[in-house]
């Protein structure tokens, strides 16, 4: 498929409104805090706790201390762990893939604990309880 010199410009302008909103200018893991610190170009610090972003809840400190930085400062990349995040995404608060945040957003939900849930488990259990699944012949 040829691109055109048009579709090139257009791509190339995407990219420059994107960078304008922020990109990475240098990233560190801090090992006190368990935080990866990437500076923008805005002068403004992102850091988020490792645990939440896919792929580096379980990794060691010397596998998280090496943070490759894109040449366009859009991404970030862990050779190590062979890991990446996407910039701007994690501006948005977007530490993963949409599947991988779904699984987190679940989980969260499943540990919640309220009043109505309890009291939703109480009567299904008086009703007793889950009905069984049965295999389909």
């Amino acid at each position: 498929m040829a691109i055109t010199e048009q579709e090139l410009a257009q791509a190339e302008a995407r990219m420059e409104t994107i960078r304008a909103a922020g990109h990475a200018v240098s990233a560190r893991y801090d090992r006190r805090r368990s935080r990866v610190v990437v500076a923008l170009n805005t002068g403004v610090e992102l850091t988020f706790p490792t645990r939440l972003a896919e792929g580096l809840a379980d990794a060691s400190p010397d596998n998280l201390a090496e943070i490759e930085v894109s040449p366009a400062g859009l991404g970030l990349h862990w050779p190590k762990l062979d890991a990446d995040l996407y910039v701007p995404a994690l501006l948005q608060g977007v530490f993963g893939s949409k599947q991988w945040m779904a699984r987190q957003l679940g989980a969260e939900g499943g540990r919640s604990r309220t009043a109505v849930k309890v009291a939703a488990s109480r009567a299904n259990g008086r009703k007793g309880g889950r009905p069984r699944k049965f295999a389909a012949a």
